[in-house]
């Protein structure tokens, strides 16, 4: 009933309603966010990546720290995975949140903020202080209907910059900072708008005009992590990949606009040895390795694969889906037939079908597979309950092996029709089907 109500409103009364929750929301708890920074983050891939670094690099300068990201929701101490499959979480859920953080003396809210998001005005009642900008490629198309329009959506959250009060916290006027990835061709469009401090970050010596442009020099990663120098300043990241470096750099910005010196930015970096669900290693002593991973996407796939070619391996067995529920339909037969023709032995399954016909979605999937030259039934496989694709996966690995699993991550849930939630976690799952083997 819910769903037919929603596909027969109009539009505008749908607008209206999200933006009344959103003013409401914030009137009702107090305007949590004009007491604490607000550092918001969005770009298409590395959102979620930038928060988790920036928190545990303000935590170990000795801040308290709240953040709410498709990872984590974390109020200082008390910090849990995100098991409500949505990143930005209800207007009221998220502004308690935020006035949690405020209860729990937190200096800082870092929250990912996501188009969708801020098209149904989830962004409003939050007093933003710092933006952060990561990389624009197409991506949730369908839902908002062409890339310009993804693109518009994004660019409205650094045009309310200007417009959000001022703070003053400790006796300490907060300046309203904009942030941005220099090497994106897009970043100028979002380094262009109002603010008081501009920064930006690149790998390839771009400034574009920021004003304080942080350019890492010597950069490099391997299959032990990535390094790079910025100021004689030396970096080491234990996290896998370019992006990653990238995703690096913009916490660094943040950090260093918090007037953090780089010796702690650095020592913060150093200590992350990973990120929930995200090229994430599960290690139980086996002789293969098993890798948890949100990519859901071609380019981040890609990104993925770039990674596991720098890691010494045999065969890679490869278990993925597709989202339905209105996800770019697309991407199904590309990210099948990047699989095909990468990984040694495919195998399909569902991932979070929503309403849509998860059999369907599979077949997607398989069939690209097939185009780029996987055999059914010999390096090809559909098995839609998703449990049992990893179990095969990790009973076909042999030692020196690669398993990846890919597109949820470290989500706590498989969404299926008519919004039904069954708990999941591909890693605890890995987990539990590998000491199996042991």
């Amino acid at each position: 009933m819910l769903n037919i109500l929603r596909k027969i409103t109009p539009r505008a009364v749908k607008r209206f309603y999200h933006y009344f929750l959103a003013i409401f929301a914030n009137f009702y708890y107090g305007s949590p966010s004009d007491k604490l920074i607000v550092i918001g983050v969005t770009g298409t891939s590395g959102k979620s990546t930038v928060v988790y670094l920036i928190t545990k690099i303000l935590e170990q300068a000795g801040f308290k720290v709240g953040a709410v990201s498709t990872i984590i929701f974390k109020v200082d101490k008390k910090e849990k995975l995100n098991d409500k499959k949505m990143t930005m979480i209800g207007r009221f859920a998220l502004q308690k949140m935020i006035k949690k953080m405020v209860k729990a003396n937190c200096q800082y809210a870092i929250i990912e903020t996501t188009s969708e998001g801020i098209e149904q005005y989830r962004h409003l009642g939050i007093n933003y202080d710092v933006l952060v900008f990561t990389n624009l490629y197409p991506e949730h198309i369908e839902a908002h209907g062409s890339f310009a329009n993804y693109k518009k959506a994004k660019l409205k959250l650094f045009a309310k910059l200007k417009t959000d009060r001022p703070k003053l916290i400790t006796g300490n006027k907060i300046k309203k900072t904009i942030i941005v990835n220099l090497d994106d061709e897009h970043g100028k469009d979002f380094l262009a708008h109002q603010a008081e401090e501009k920064l930006g970050f690149s790998l390839l010596g771009r400034t574009l005009g920021a004003e304080n442009s942080i350019v890492a020099e010597n950069s490099s990663s391997g299959s032990a992590g990535g390094k790079f120098t910025i100021n004689k300043q030396e970096f080491n990241l234990k996290l896998l990949g370019q992006h990653n470096i990238y995703n690096a750099l913009a916490a660094v910005a943040v950090c260093k606009s918090q007037q953090l010196s780089l010796s702690s930015i650095a020592k913060g970096l150093a200590m992350v040895e990973s990120v929930p669900g995200r090229l994430e290693f599960i290690d139980q002593g086996q002789l293969f390795k098993v890798i948890v991973d949100y990519a859901f996407e071609p380019k981040a796939t890609q990104a993925l694969y770039d990674i596991v070619k720098l890691i010494s391996h045999k065969k890679i067995i490869h278990v993925l889906g597709a989202a339905g529920g209105g996800r770019d339909k697309s991407r199904r037969l590309i990210l099948g037939q990047f699989a095909g023709a990468n990984a040694d032995i495919v195998i399909v399954t569902n991932e979070d079908p929503y309403d849509e016909d998860p059999g369907e979605i599979i077949n997607t999937v398989w069939l690209g597979a097939k185009k780029a030259g996987k055999k059914n039934n010999k390096d090809l496989f559909k098995v839609a309950d998703r449990g049992e694709a990893i179990s095969q996966a990790i009973n076909l690995a042999k030692p020196h092996d690669v398993v990846l699993i890919t597109g949820k991550g470290s989500e706590q849930a498989i969404v299926t029709k008519g919004g039904k939630i069954i708990p999941w976690d591909d890693r605890q799952f890995a987990k539990s089907e590998i000491d199996k083997t042991l």
